[in-house]
């Protein structure tokens, strides 16, 4: 399957009446920052990565990372399989994924989060979660310290960082 999915946290209508998690924009920002805490958890070999800037809705949040570590054309199939065992072992369901020159999926985890990892051309991975339109509130930044520089709003660079893994040239030998 192909194409395109628009990641939207407050339902079809944006209707407010429509909230179905009982929490507030701060409660579900740090749910989000568990989901890609939990995410690059499972990335091994861990990779260097930053916030990218956050954005607030009328009653949702988006979080959003930038993998800093370069992921060669030919270990994205091995990056993306472990992102994707990684978010059905978690209960996540599939949404959509493109399988173009910038690979993208997206999933919906139990309790309504859109989650995103899209590979861009320089072989940067982008990861974003959406949540589902819940109280309003104050949003503070997140807590996580990055691995690497924190670019966090400011325009983030292109991936510098090299791996013997993620980098190599070689697709990769066996499942990770």
């Amino acid at each position: 399957m192909t194409g395109v999915l628009i990641l939207t946290g407050c339902g079809v209508s944006g209707d407010p009446a429509e909230r179905e998690v009982k929490m507030n924009m701060q409660d579900a920002a740090v749910r989000a920052d568990e989901i890609l805490d939990g995410t690059f958890a499972a990335i091994k070999p861990p990779v260097h990565w930053t916030h990218e800037r956050p954005t607030e809705g009328n009653c949702d949040v988006q979080r959003r990372r930038a993998v800093m570590t370069i992921i060669s054309e030919e270990r994205r199939g091995s990056f993306l399989g472990l992102i994707e065992r990684y978010w059905e072992s978690q209960g996540y369901k599939q949404l959509s994924v493109n399988n173009s020159n910038m690979p993208a999926m997206y999933y919906r985890t139990p309790d309504k989060f859109n989650v995103r990892v899209l590979i861009g051309g320089a072989g940067q991975a982008f990861f974003e979660v959406a949540t589902p339109c819940v109280n309003p509130s104050k949003v503070s930044p997140p807590k996580t310290e990055t691995v690497g520089p924190n670019y966090s709003g400011k325009m983030t660079p292109i991936p510098d960082v090299k791996s013997d893994f993620w980098s190599a040239k070689s697709p990769s030998s066996s499942r990770t």
